[in-house]
């Protein structure tokens, strides 16, 4: 009896540790007008609350996306947008060795304004 409760109680050890090590990404929603892609990602321009603008860099697209809204071109510069996007921290390495954290922003939805 003794082994079959140390079992089960492993096993919920186990699934605690493995879920609780999953990283969650959680869509969130930004507004603002499309201003082109660089080789870097998507830019747009937003308003904060002061009002001042800022521009948020999403480096990834679902593919899905740009067949309906094709970023790739000078068409939809000037275009308000909402995007849903998620975010992902990356490590990343320079050239002397150094890890930096690195946040990848990809959008998974557009509804053009």
């Amino acid at each position: 009896m003794k082994t079959k409760s140390f079992t089960i109680a492993s096993f919920f050890i186990c699934l605690f540790t493995l879920t609780s090590m999953t990283t969650v990404q959680d869509t969130q929603i930004f507004e603002g007008v499309y201003d082109g892609n660089e080789d870097y990602g998507y830019n747009f321009i937003g308003m904060d609350q002061d009002g001042e603008e800022f521009t948020m860099t999403f480096q990834n697209i679902d593919e899905v996306l740009l067949k309906s809204f094709n970023l790739n071109t000078d068409k939809l510069v000037g275009s308000k947008f909402t995007v849903s996007y998620t975010s992902k921290t990356e490590k990343s390495e320079d050239e002397d060795g150094y890890e930096d954290d690195v946040e990848v922003y990809t959008i998974t939805a557009l509804k053009k304004l």
